[in-house]
């Protein structure tokens, strides 16, 4: 009786004591060293890129090789629509958007100071008041909730260390029938010169996107590199 009463309690012991993702994360002996070391329904989570690399955001070839534009009219944004650009970095999406929904706004959203440094420069640079510059955290977009019509990532959900939870917040930051697009590098496609953790496929997007409880809508593919992956809200 003493070793069953044991037992039952060592077992309880860890469950209360396991972290609150072990259900929804593995952990693997052995990981991709772009990876942080952690797999989320499959997928291996890429390491985040560092404020370092803000210039590499910025770069001169941006434009030709991801074509900004096109992925902002793929949005079929209206002039007072409420934007959550996440993982904003230096603002790069975020001060395009701006000029194309004048009564609206821009929630500029990065888990990195330093990041939101630059971008507050940048802001005051570009006279640009209807961006409006959000620290995050790891597990949440710290954003208002049922205020956003629109969530944008761009090369940004891979490298999410919490996606479950950070989807979940996004989530209820959206309005009824709010939208979510991701662009991302294809994953389908090997000549796609990107390293493996940094490329989604769509069928990867689809299964992570529908477990956060959001309905598909559509995939653009006329970018050079990346997909556009459209998904609603329900209700």
């Amino acid at each position: 009786m003493f070793w069953r009463r044991l037992g039952a309690i060592l077992a309880i012991w860890l469950c209360l004591s396991l972290p609150v993702w072990a259900d929804d994360y593995q952990i693997p002996t052995n990981h991709d060293p772009d990876g942080i070391g952690k797999i989320y329904m499959g997928r291996e989570i890429a390491e985040v890129m560092g404020h370092q690399g803000a210039g590499w955001l910025e770069r001169s070839s941006r434009e030709s090789e991801e074509q900004p534009q096109k992925v902002i009219t793929a949005l079929k944004l209206k002039p007072d629509s409420i934007v959550a650009d996440i993982g904003a970095g230096t603002g790069y999406f975020s001060f395009r958007i701006a000029p194309q929904i004048p009564q609206g706004k821009v929630y500029a959203v990065d888990v990195q100071p330093e990041m939101l440094e630059i971008l507050n420069s940048l802001k005051d640079e570009k006279k640009i008041s209807n961006v409006e510059p959000t620290l995050g955290s790891e597990t949440e977009p710290n954003l208002p909730e049922n205020s956003v019509d629109l969530a944008l990532m761009v090369d940004a959900y891979h490298e999410f260390e919490y996606p479950k939870e950070m989807m979940a917040g996004i989530v209820r930051s959206l309005k009824p029938h709010g939208r979510v697009a991701l662009v991302e590098y294809r994953g389908e496609n090997p000549f796609v010169l990107i390293k493996p953790l940094h490329k989604m496929t769509q069928k990867q997007v689809r299964q992570e996107m529908t477990v956060a409880g959001l309905n598909y809508v559509e995939t653009r593919n006329g970018l050079p590199q990346q997909h556009i992956l459209i998904f609603e809200k329900t209700g």
